[in-house]
Protein backbone atom coordinates (compact mmCIF):
# COMPACT_ATOMS: atom_id res chain seq x y z
CA UNK A 1 0.00 0.00 0.00
CA UNK A 2 1.60 3.52 -0.92
CA UNK A 3 2.19 5.46 1.99
CA UNK A 4 1.45 9.45 2.60
CA UNK A 5 2.56 12.20 5.18
CA UNK A 6 0.46 13.10 7.30
CA UNK A 7 1.91 15.97 9.71
CA UNK A 8 0.38 16.87 12.85
CA UNK A 9 1.09 19.37 16.21
CA UNK A 10 1.08 17.85 19.42
CA UNK A 11 2.73 19.10 22.75
CA UNK A 12 5.93 17.83 24.10
CA UNK A 13 4.61 16.04 26.13
CA UNK A 14 2.50 14.09 23.79
CA UNK A 15 5.37 13.91 21.47
CA UNK A 16 7.68 12.35 23.84
CA UNK A 17 5.17 9.89 25.31
CA UNK A 18 4.27 8.58 21.96
CA UNK A 19 8.26 8.14 21.31
CA UNK A 20 8.74 6.04 24.26
CA UNK A 21 5.75 3.80 23.73
CA UNK A 22 7.19 3.82 19.98
CA UNK A 23 10.38 2.78 21.77
CA UNK A 24 9.44 0.67 24.23
CA UNK A 25 7.63 -1.63 21.04
CA UNK A 26 10.83 -1.46 18.83
CA UNK A 27 8.83 0.21 16.45
CA UNK A 28 9.08 4.18 14.78
CA UNK A 29 6.84 6.93 16.03
CA UNK A 30 4.97 6.77 12.85
CA UNK A 31 4.47 2.65 12.84
CA UNK A 32 3.33 3.40 16.46
CA UNK A 33 0.76 5.98 15.68
CA UNK A 34 -0.57 4.02 12.17
CA UNK A 35 -1.49 1.24 15.07
CA UNK A 36 -3.35 3.58 17.36
CA UNK A 37 -5.56 5.05 14.67
CA UNK A 38 -6.52 0.62 12.87
CA UNK A 39 -6.87 0.13 16.52
CA UNK A 40 -9.67 2.88 16.99
CA UNK A 41 -10.91 2.35 13.65
CA UNK A 42 -11.46 -1.39 14.58
CA UNK A 43 -12.46 -0.65 17.59
CA UNK A 44 -15.10 1.65 15.97
CA UNK A 45 -16.17 -1.27 13.75
CA UNK A 46 -17.26 -3.48 16.26
CA UNK A 47 -18.84 -1.10 18.27
CA UNK A 48 -21.01 -0.72 15.15
CA UNK A 49 -21.37 -4.42 14.61
CA UNK A 50 -22.92 -4.54 18.70
CA UNK A 51 -24.84 -1.72 18.61
CA UNK A 52 -26.50 -2.90 15.23
CA UNK A 53 -27.02 -6.13 16.85
CA UNK A 54 -28.37 -5.03 20.17
CA UNK A 55 -31.31 -2.91 18.14
CA UNK A 56 -32.11 -6.08 16.32
CA UNK A 57 -32.16 -7.69 19.35
CA UNK A 58 -34.65 -4.95 20.95
CA UNK A 59 -36.79 -4.52 18.38
CA UNK A 60 -36.66 -8.05 16.46
CA UNK A 61 -40.59 -8.20 17.42
CA UNK A 62 -41.52 -5.13 15.74
CA UNK A 63 -40.04 -6.19 12.75
CA UNK A 64 -41.34 -9.98 12.72
CA UNK A 65 -45.06 -7.98 13.40
CA UNK A 66 -44.17 -5.55 10.48
CA UNK A 67 -42.42 -7.93 7.93
CA UNK A 68 -43.45 -11.20 9.29
CA UNK A 69 -40.85 -14.12 9.89
CA UNK A 70 -37.99 -14.87 8.01
CA UNK A 71 -37.66 -16.73 4.88
CA UNK A 72 -40.97 -15.04 3.97
CA UNK A 73 -39.91 -12.57 1.60
CA UNK A 74 -40.94 -9.30 1.24
CA UNK A 75 -44.37 -7.47 0.77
Amino acid sequence: MAKTQLNVRVDEATAETARERASQRGISVNRYIEELVQQDEGENGRAFVQAAADFMQRYEQVFEEEFGGRGEGTR
